[in-house]
């Protein structure tokens, strides 16, 4: 009996977010930085002796067909790769959805490498991606963006640029040591208590990008500006002008879009900053989720965040993508 245990990787946007979506890239080409987490989302993938297909996730379902699967993702993904017998599929995630770290991407992603893998088939982060792109993108038409299945699927902190024709290109950031030190020790996550719906925000964005908002372009055309002054003070060590120049992208962001933050966010932020906070920005669309800020002074953010009620999510950056091994 074979057992497929999966996994992919969580991810925290590092500057540029939000050029990634078609509406966007197709017309202007987008560009992001971005970092692998070690928050998974976790896939367990059952292929023998099953009599029905059982997906379980946050509901459980038990169909006979492919087709009767209620689960978009689930379904599309196995309607198209995958031929055999009925599966089980059970799913797990280290940080609940709607907290902007693309456990959507990072979902399909581990669902599309373990389905593989059980086809005992190879294949690449690049086409791994495309095919998470392709379910969630021109499938399903979601409003989301291809960073979250790029960053699943190869894992580490790139640089990713949107070409105009749709090709991605991936170039692993090769940071000296000092820098990822200080990364990893004052770059810190925060939940904000708010959990939300990213599509309302996204939809917004790209129904104002495909009418050729000129705000809206504006915007984002700052933003992909600073996703590359974002990668050059990385390759260059400066991580306190990169802490300082997150607050602009954030200041950048608030203005895409209503809802974008909150009272309660914007109080969050407030204190960050009185504690010694350079810089910070939500990751993911907005409108709640974890807040990730560059702190002078972490042992003195940690206490002002756990003092508002606001608990750290401990990370640190992964490199190898999304992963399946099987256990017979």
């Amino acid at each position: 009996m074979s057992v497929i245990f999966g996994r992919a990787p969580l991810r925290i946007s590092l500057g540029g977010g939000g050029t990634d979506l078609p509406s966007y890239y197709r017309e202007h080409g987008g560009f992001v930085v971005s970092g692998a987490i070690d928050k998974y989302v976790y896939m367990l993938t059952h292929t023998v002796f099953q009599r029905r297909y059982l997906m379980k996730y946050t509901e459980t379902e038990s169909v006979e067909e492919i087709s009767q699967i209620r689960h978009p993702i689930l379904r599309e993904a196995l309607l198209r790769h995958w031929r055999g017998s009925p599966i089980e599929i059970a799913s797990v995630a280290d940080v609940p959805s709607g907290t902007g770290m693309g456990s959507s991407g990072a979902f399909t992603v581990c669902l599309l490498k373990s389905l593989a893998h059980a086809r005992s088939t190879s294949i690449t982060p690049g086409a791994l991606a495309e095919a998470a792109c392709e379910i969630e993108i021109e499938i399903l038409k979601e409003p989301v963006g291809k960073q979250d299945p790029y960053v699943a699927a190869h894992g580490g902190i790139c640089a990713y640029t949107f070409h105009r024709d749709g090709h991605v290109g991936v170039v692993p950031l090769e940071l000296a040591p000092e820098t990822l030190r200080k990364l990893r020790d004052n770059l810190l996550l925060f939940y904000t208590g708010e959990a939300r719906d990213a599509s309302a925000v996204l939809s917004d964005q790209d129904e104002r990008s495909k009418r050729g908002d000129t705000d809206m372009l504006a915007n984002l055309n700052a933003t992909k500006e600073m996703g590359h002054q974002f990668e050059a003070l990385l390759r260059e060590g400066d991580v306190d002008s990169y802490a300082g120049l997150m607050n602009e992208h954030w200041e950048n962001k608030r203005r895409r879009s209503p809802g974008m933050a909150s009272e309660h966010i914007d109080r969050l932020y407030t204190l960050a900053r009185r504690s010694g906070v350079i810089g910070g920005k939500l990751v993911g669309a907005g409108g709640g989720g974890f807040l990730l800020v560059y702190a002078r002074r972490p042992a003195d953010t940690r206490q002002a965040m756990a003092a508002a009620g606001a608990p750290e999510l401990v990370f640190d950056f992964e490199f190898s993508g999304a992963q399946a091994t099987e256990y017979a």
